[in-house]
């Protein structure tokens, strides 16, 4: 990770064209989507589209699947040890298509639009199967089969899953997801499902309700948080079409604001060094039963503003939580592997021998509230416990951070007037500020939920800032902003 805020792709844009929800999947409940398809408009003929953002890596992670037995089945999916985007259709055990991109995604911070357009009666193979990515067309693959010309493919058959693998009900897939599209009948050009913005460059979504999407056609927005097969469900079709798809392991707080058009800082999981493990879209940091280990930054960092965020903590045995601001020489160490096991908070015991880093982290330990660091301690609150809202006010501006438990401010801190916050000026010296997370010390896992404004854990009063982002527990302070790019754009 180089040493500047990170702009995830297609966000820091005015869209024109807003994006409101995404769902969250997270692999380790085995959310997904499944339909059982009607009789399709064409085998031949079809275009599937979705805006993704992938939160794992590791392991085989479905966008969409179909088909009847282990002979006929196709799949979209990220390679588990590569990264690579992969579009595969067998039939009778033989590949029809099999296309697998040369470059690889990685990236945890950024929307990806990934669109597929296949018309088998094209005489040109190469036309026969489309594969954009942010709107441009992948013609580099180190894997290529295309299908002969008329070919009936698996994609349009019986059985979808979104979010799974339908054959083995594996390969759940990790991350967001919004505007599902899929058309059937039409191989739709990559300017109907999105547009180059004209000043950035960034490609990003337009409108897409007015397509003719054919009978097993739907357009999923996931404005809905019921669990029904239906239109109050969180897989409606509002294509017309009534193709909704049933809910298996989602629930409401699933329904995410981080989308294509306003994405939502998570932590960083796979850029770091980490013994620790992260789940629901990157927001539940989880350490293991034992001493130190170095968690996670934030995806995006910022270098002015002011910015608003929440910890859910669930407490081990005697277990420590640790929060607190990073720079981006901190950062730059992390990624490079030199601070392996290092406690993000106590920096100065394991960083003694990393000068550049002396000065590059502060950090609140949440049990005893006291703050540390270059190998300090120092007294500043009286911290928190299990079950508590850990409040996190950092103003870049006045290089000041506000630590408070359940909406109190330690230290009497007031964020919104600017009054006895932690002072950062000398002692986080770097330009871009990060949140991170470690834990310290214990014998029972420690869970730490984050909200950055879209949380993965439930809300019960609903507090957003002043340009109306964000979902809170408690009241955001005045002056203050949730951590996304639409608000980066205006205060970073």
């Amino acid at each position: 990770m180089t040493a500047q805020t990170i702009l995830p792709a297609n966000s820091v844009v005015d869209t024109g064209f807003n994006v409101a929800n995404s769902l969250r999947f997270n692999d380790g409940s085995s959310d997904y989507l499944s339909r059982s398809n009607g009789t399709p408009t064409s085998l031949r003929k079809y275009t599937f589209s979705a805006w993704v953002k992938k939160t794992a890596t590791g392991a085989l992670h479905t966008l969409y699947s179909n088909g009847t037995n282990a002979d006929n089945y196709m799949y979209i999916h990220f390679n588990n040890s590569t990264e690579q985007l992969e579009y595969v259709d067998v039939k009778s055990g033989a590949y029809q298509v099999n296309l697998k991109t040369t470059r690889v995604f990685r990236d945890p911070s950024a929307w990806y639009h990934i669109m597929i357009a296949v018309d088998t009666t094209q005489g040109t193979n190469t036309n026969r199967v489309k594969f954009y990515i942010n709107g441009v067309q992948e013609t580099s693959f180190v894997e290529t089969t295309y299908p002969d010309q008329n070919d009936d493919l698996i994609l349009n058959g019986s059985n979808t899953n979104i979010g799974r693998y339908v054959i083995e009900s594996s390969r759940y897939y990790d991350g967001y997801m919004s505007e599902v599209v899929f058309v059937d009948g039409t191989q739709q050009a990559n300017t109907d499902l999105g547009e180059f913005d004209s000043d950035s460059g960034i490609w990003k979504p337009i409108d897409v309700s007015g397509l003719t999407f054919g009978d097993n056609g739907y357009y999923l927005e996931f404005k809905q948080v019921g669990t029904s097969q239906n239109s109050s469900g969180m897989g409606a079709d509002t294509s017309g079409e009534d193709n909704h798809f049933a809910v298996n392991n989602l629930t409401a707080v699933d329904q995410s604001t981080d989308t294509c058009t306003n994405n939502f800082a998570t932590l960083a999981s796979g850029l770091y060094t980490s013994g620790a493990t992260f789940s629901q879209g990157n927001l539940q940091y989880q350490a293991p039963g034992s001493n130190p280990v170095f968690g996670s930054l934030t995806t995006i960092g910022v270098n002015n503003g002011k910015w608003y965020a929440e910890v859910k903590y669930t407490a081990g045995s005697n277990h420590y939580l640790v929060i607190g601001i990073a720079d981006e020489v901190f950062a730059a160490l992390s990624d490079l592997g030199t601070n392996t096991n290092t406690d993000l908070g106590k920096v100065g015991a394991s960083l003694s021998t990393q000068a550049a880093a002396q000065n590059s982290t502060v950090a609140y330990v949440v049990n005893t509230g006291k703050i540390r660091n270059n190998n300090a301690n120092g007294d500043y609150g009286s911290g928190g416990g299990d079950g508590q809202i850990i409040n996190i006010a950092l103003d870049r501006d006045n290089r000041k951070v506000y630590f408070g438990i359940n909406g109190t401010y330690e230290a009497s801190g007031d964020p919104g007037a600017g009054s006895n916050g932690f002072d950062l000026s000398s002692l986080v010296t770097g330009d871009t500020y990060f949140i991170g997370v470690t834990n310290d010390t214990g014998s029972n896992e420690t869970i730490a939920e984050f909200n950055f404004g879209s949380p993965s854990f439930a809300i019960s009063s609903s507090n957003a800032d002043a340009n109306g982002f964000g979902n809170f527990e408690y009241a955001v302070p005045s002056g203050f902003f949730a951590w996304c790019t639409k608000n980066l754009a205006e205060h970073g």
